[in-house]
């Protein structure tokens, strides 16, 4: 190979660099053994570069390409997916270092780095993820440079100076684009293994999941009001309606099991003042969604359920952004139909019978509905009842049994599974409700931010003079939960977030890392609502505003102006200095040489102005 086609040393040092820095953002994602190739690729490319080791034969790199894909399907049983399609990805790259040796090799690394770029979107488009991303396409482009410099040239710093002006050059064009380029559907809604374990409440509630969710701090949603944010006690993010017990679990109505004249939801009388809030909620591959009661959104695409809740036809694969109208005095007693009435009262039969017992005893000394439901509480907030995240595990059939005259520990699951059991029992409609408790208000942007350690459940119960009545027998047990939230409720007992010791959500209440965190959680709040949220209604909106309508000749006007604005100024500075300087009477001389040599069969570059390669 000639020595102009090799890789530029520089060029090389780069490009090894930029490999670490692509594959460090997926490194909770892939095997570790992914790692050990990129290591070992590296490690035998600069002794290829260094001892004059000739390139792994076909014979070896064949070999290694066939058990890198071996490996990526035992490591994740299957190729097809998200994550060993992007770990397939990595390996290409790694591999691929082991045959770099000419240029052209570099520009395929380098073709392939920018798209590893774009994948780490497919799992995170936080704004952390963008700035590291921002840092990856500079490296990218200093490497591109670098790969046009004169091979053999020593390592430098000079094309990462070069790269960042153009990357500069490039903002102006980028927001251009960004604001007027037509909206389409975004690319990155790719549901993951990794999403599946922080996605939040799924459909069906067996005891011990939700404490098992609580232990993450991973963010659920975001709410920013309009005016005053209630009171943390009032904050119940209402999501899934789980009114069907069977097999030991609680689970949501499917949709096939709902008579069609019992699916849509009937008109109540909206009184008192609405509380407005726009919720952004992150992907939990479910397609209800979270808001406090009694809820209407004006979000095209989001509709009322049946059993007063929000949800879109579509489950949620990416961050989604909701406007939310709650009237808490909105009207809630609606007769229940036949049908909605024995659902609500189906139980298994012969299980738990000792429940049954004590609510029969329970109901004759309080036959008032509302007055047994008071006394059912009074019977958890005056015995033994521990609120704990490690509560004991309950086999058999009567969980309910058990759990009241034997474990009495147990999380928000434990309580609301057997309440919604004893209502039943008594004969009043009562259902379990999964969603979320609470949250952090930051006073800086009015917001409440819900993560998933507030993961609640609580139940409903039907009372004739009231209608659908929250009740929530945690707070009998626990009120520390519902006043102050989980951390405060755990702290005895030390289990908040104990799976997390570096967590900075374990130190809230710390002065300094409380001004910082709030302060990102501020950003990342315009940045979910204005770049995120950016859809196609968002434009057409702030295009309206800004011209007045969107007729053709005005977005054409528009398109021109900005473009001209743009390109304009980023072509006079950079061809700014870029004149023709007079030769001196040395380059003169030079220029007579090269002419001599070409006619003699010896091409060689003349120089054209000062400052430009004499010999090339």
């Amino acid at each position: 190979m000639r020595f102009a086609d090799q890789i530029p040393r520089n060029a090389l040092y780069w490009l090894l660099f930029c490999q670490f820095t692509l594959v460090l953002p997926h490194l909770a994602r892939i095997p570790p053994w992914v790692i050990l190739v990129y290591v070992g690729a590296a490690a035998w490319r600069l002794r290829m570069l260094k001892a004059g080791e000739k390139m792994l034969p076909v014979v070896v790199r064949l070999p290694l390409a066939i058990g890198a894909g071996v490996g990526v399907y035992w490591s994740f049983g299957s190729l097809l997916g998200l994550e060993p399609m992007v770990a397939l990805l990595l390996i290409a790259a790694g591999l691929k270092l082991v045959e770099t040796v000419a240029a052209k090799d570099g520009y395929v690394l380098i073709a392939l780095g920018f798209f590893i770029c774009v994948t780490q979107f497919l799992f995170s488009q936080e704004l952390p993820t963008l700035l590291y991303t921002l840092v990856n396409t500079l490296l990218l482009i200093t490497t591109l440079n670098a790969l046009n410099e004169i091979p053999g040239k020593r390592a430098s710093w000079a094309p990462l100076g070069y790269s960042a002006k153009l990357l500069l050059q490039a903002v102006p064009l980028m927001l251009v684009l960004f604001l007027l380029f037509p909206r389409i559907g975004p690319l990155w809604n790719v549901p993951s293994k990794s999403q599946a374990g922080v996605t939040g409440m799924s459909d069906s509630m067996r005891p011990g999941e939700v404490s098992e969710l609580s232990r993450s701090s991973e963010l659920a949603f975001r709410a920013q009001f309009e005016d005053v944010i209630p009171p943390k006690p009032e904050l119940y993010w209402r999501g899934v309606v789980m009114s069907i017990l069977e097999d030991g679990a609680w689970r949501s109505l499917r949709w096939r099991e709902v008579p069609p004249d019992q699916r849509l939801p009937e008109p109540r009388p909206l009184t008192g003042q609405p509380i407005e809030y726009r919720v952004i909620l992150e992907a939990t591959l479910q397609n209800w969604l979270f808001a406090l009661p009694y809820a209407e959104s004006s979000t095209p695409g989001v509709a009322n359920a049946a059993d007063a809740r929000l949800f879109t036809p579509r489950a949620i694969e990416g961050q989604f952004g909701y406007q939310v109208s709650t009237w808490p005095e909105a009207q809630r007693n609606q007769a229940l139909s036949p049908w909605r009435r024995r659902t609500e009262l189906a139980l298994p039969t012969g299980e738990n019978p000792k429940a049954a017992a004590l609510v029969r005893s329970l109901q004759t000394e309080n036959p008032e509905p509302a007055a047994l439901v008071s006394a059912t509480l009074s019977y958890f907030r005056n015995n033994p009842f521990f609120y704990t995240l490690r509560p004991p595990a309950i086999e058999g059939r009567d969980f309910v049994d058990q759990f009241l005259f034997e474990s009495r520990r147990g999380f928000c699951e434990h309580y609301a599974y057997s309440f919604a059991v004893m209502m039943r029992q008594a004969g009043l409609p009562a259902r379990v409700i999964g969603g979320y408790q609470g949250g952090e208000v930051n006073p800086l942007n009015n917001t409440v931010i819900v993560r998933q350690f507030d993961a609640h459940a609580w139940t409903e119960v039907y009372l004739p003079d009231r209608g659908w009545t929250r009740v929530d027998p945690t707070a009998a047990v626990a009120p520390d939960r519902i006043e102050w939230g989980i951390e405060e409720a755990l702290r005895e007992e030390g289990s908040f977030l104990a799976d997390s010791p570096l967590s900075m959500l374990r130190f809230r209440g710390v002065g300094l890392l409380d001004w910082v965190r709030l302060r990102y959680e501020a950003v990342a709040w315009r940045w979910q609502s204005f770049i995120i949220g950016f859809d196609n209604q968002f434009q057409i909106d702030l295009l309206q505003r800004w011209l007045g309508g969107t007729e053709v000749a005005k977005l054409l006007a528009l398109i021109i102006g900005s473009w001209a604005l743009v390109l304009l100024p980023i072509t006079w500075w950079s061809y700014r200095g870029r004149q023709s300087v007079a030769l001196n009477s040395e380059e003169r001389s030079l220029n007579a040489l090269c002419k001599r040599l070409e006619r003699r069969g010896f091409p060689v570059a003349a120089v054209k102005h000062r400052g430009s390669s004499a010999v090339v």
